[in-house]
């Protein structure tokens, strides 16, 4: 596959994530705000995620959307900033994306399931 290639691949993926999470951050900020005026506490806000399948899978969307987002991002910043060679670049933007996935879904389950 030709550099071209790869790189019209992840402007379109960044494309689309971002647009994902235009949508994720305006939910999300309006879920902040409503919690906010409302005066919930911490507990219960969890006590009203606990098993809630929608909330579950809205912060699922958006951690995905972050863990392609955000690497592809990085990794422009290391080729264009750092210099850094292309095996690296892709080692750490692959393992950043990983981390990204395993602590945000973590952190779903931790909200929804748990």
């Amino acid at each position: 596959m030709s550099d071209t290639i790869t790189e019209i691949r992840l402007w379109y993926w960044q494309r689309l994530s971002a647009m994902v999470l235009t949508f994720c951050v305006l939910v999300h900020l309006a879920i902040i705000i409503y919690a906010v005026r409302g005066g919930l506490s911490g507990a219960e806000i969890l006590a009203r995620t606990h098993g809630s399948w929608t909330f579950g899978l809205f912060y699922t969307v958006f951690v995905l959307a972050c863990a392609v987002h955000v690497p592809i991002g990085l990794a422009r910043i290391m080729r264009e900033a750092l210099h850094w060679r292309e095996p690296a670049i892709r080692l750490a933007a692959g393992l950043f994306a990983l981390l990204l996935l395993v602590l945000g879904l973590r952190s779903v389950y931790g909200v929804v399931l748990a």
